[in-house]
């Protein structure tokens, strides 16, 4: 079973993800992966030497193709799941971004991108990405919306 928790801090050392919960005219933006069939929330893993922040901001460029965006740090969470890092708990951190202007076109592993105001039926990851959502919600970051 799939258990995600949530803290205030964690060492940085711990960070190795960065999801970035992302808006654009009072609506989402949701991505589609290449080769899969599901949509999923804008985020990565952390290059060697890279700030966690600069994981976010290059992921969400990369993603979603946003150029203008404002970013802010939710918390951190974690992962802990038996079919993933021999079930051992990862760390990363959750933002929240507000675009302003996206590039004309994709250059990423992304097929497309969604704005909606609605939730994907089909995640990519669902026993994590409603879990992130509901925690931002609870700290006032997120859209009300159609779930």
């Amino acid at each position: 079973m799939t258990e995600v928790k949530f803290y205030e801090n964690a060492a940085d050392e711990l960070l190795k993800f960065a999801v970035i919960l992302a808006k654009t005219q009072n609506k989402y933006v949701f991505c589609k992966h290449k080769d899969r069939d599901t949509w999923e929330v804008p985020g990565g893993h952390r290059e060697e030497g890279e700030e966690i922040i600069d994981t976010a901001k290059r992921e969400l460029y990369e993603e979603t193709g946003a150029l203008e965006f404002e970013i802010e740090p939710v918390c951190v969470y974690s992962v802990t799941a038996p079919d993933c890092i021999d079930g051992e708990e990862s760390f990363g951190m959750l933002y929240f971004a507000d675009i302003k202007c996206f590039e004309a076109e994709l250059h990423s592993e992304i097929e497309k991108i969604r704005i909606t105001d609605q939730f994907p039926e089909r995640w990519t990851y669902p026993d994590i990405q409603p879990d992130l959502i509901k925690e931002a919600k609870k700290r006032g970051y997120v859209l009300q919306v159609n779930p």
